[in-house]
């Protein structure tokens, strides 16, 4: 039984406890089961995602890598009995079906249990090797590579790598021709829309750059780590806005408060609470100017171009800010690549509440089109020249 890879992805964090079905579970029949596609497999576990966010119960995807199997003379034979195996591992609730075809075979254990000695994860493991080394030749078996990956992803508090588990998010990073060919085509707007803003902007940004190294002394650049789509973090460049040496702290507390609903006592903008620090005493007086009209965000232009950053999506959070989010917050981030604007930035920006904030973002994420980030850009330049909700 050791002769099988096993690997189990639990996103940084102790595995949740207890075998699924022991709250009275009704295990399968004995009888062969039926494969989902796996375009209907990703749709499922797309959905998976979409429950557990909401109900707040775990699932597992387990995913067998049976290549090796299938390329023999006898594959239908082999896939038949690695199928029943699995099969006779599962409940009744459970989902298998193609995660690649002829290649991986998937399973979603949906709503595993917290409760319990020993971890899920090890538990489901040794529960499907049992039952492949019953179904299967030993030599065949020990041809199968089993990956466990657990949803959502946890996050300790001192990880350093928010990295998402692209295993769990197969209809994100396979998308179909059509879609394909409208994201090649933003890519090519990116680069050439990008690099003809960065040549023609050129004078401004030198004006800028000369202005904040007059007025204030530091660097006139300022670098951020921030997360990018999936949870990549790059360096984000902005031009510098606050005096150097400044403390943070202000700035991860009050988004710590407003993330979770209790900011109400910062100061508001029209009586809204708002995203940033409306009179934050750490901004200089021409970097107070640069994030009214949202010059300070011009260098992300090179974000752009490297490919970091697209023209349109949604704000790339900083790692702090990430941890705390709740678990349909986090979609903001994996589900598209990270803007310049978005369509926050043309919606109010600041003047909406956090949670306001993300719905923006996954209803753009859900109906992304080419033709919605042309609107997007083409409305943007009415935003940056008001000012609304810029600080």
């Amino acid at each position: 039984m050791g002769n099988i890879s096993i690997k189990t992805y639990t996103g940084g964090k102790k595995s949740p406890r207890s075998l699924p079905g022991q709250s009275g579970e009704v295990p399968r029949i004995d009888s062969q089961p039926e494969r989902l596609t796996e375009e209907t497999f990703h749709s499922m576990l797309a959905l998976e995602r979409r429950r557990a966010e909401r109900s707040r119960k775990p699932f597992i995807l387990m995913l067998l890598d049976a290549e090796a199997l299938f390329t023999s003379r006898s594959s239908d034979r082999h896939l038949q009995q690695l199928t029943k195996a699995i099969f006779a591992s599962t409940r009744e609730t459970d989902l298998i079906g193609w995660y690649k075809r002829d290649t991986i075979i998937g399973v979603i254990f949906t709503e595993v249990s917290l409760a319990g000695k020993d971890p899920v994860t090890q538990v489901l493991l040794t529960k499907v090797l049992n039952a492949l080394h019953q179904h299967l030749d030993r030599g065949f078996a020990a041809k199968v590579v089993i990956t466990a990956h657990l949803f959502p992803e946890h996050m300790d508090e001192d990880q350093s790598d928010h990295s998402a588990d692209i295993k769990l998010y197969p209809d994100l990073k396979n998308h179909k021709p059509r879609k394909r060919a409208s994201l090649i085509a933003m890519r090519a707007i990116d680069v050439a829309g990008s690099a003809i803003l960065l040549i023609s902007l050129s004078p401004l940004l030198a004006a800028i750059a000369v202005a904040i190294k007059l007025t204030s002394e530091g660097p006139i650049f300022f670098e951020q780590e921030r997360l990018g789509q999936f949870g990549a973090r790059f360096r984000c460049l902005k031009f510098r806005t606050m005096y150097t040496n400044n403390d943070p702290k202000i700035h991860r507390e009050y988004i710590e408060q407003f993330i979770a609903g209790k900011a109400a006592n910062e100061k508001t903008d029209g009586g809204r609470v708002v995203y940033k620090i409306t009179d934050d005493p750490r901004v200089t007086p021409v970097g107070r100017f640069l994030r009214k009209l949202s010059f300070d965000e011009l260098p992300q232009f090179w974000n752009v171009l490297c490919g970091e950053m697209s023209l349109v999506g949604p704000r790339p959070p900083v790692p702090y800010e990430f941890k705390i989010y709740d678990i349909w917050h986090r979609r903001r981030v994996l589900e598209v690549k990270p803007g310049v604007t978005g369509l926050w930035q043309v919606s109010g920006r600041s003047r909406t509440s956090f949670d306001d904030m993300v719905r923006l973002d996954l209803r753009y994420s859900q109906t992304w089109s080419l033709w919605l980030d042309l609107k997007i850009l083409a409305a943007t330049p009415r935003a940056v020249f008001y000012g609304d909700g810029a600080y």
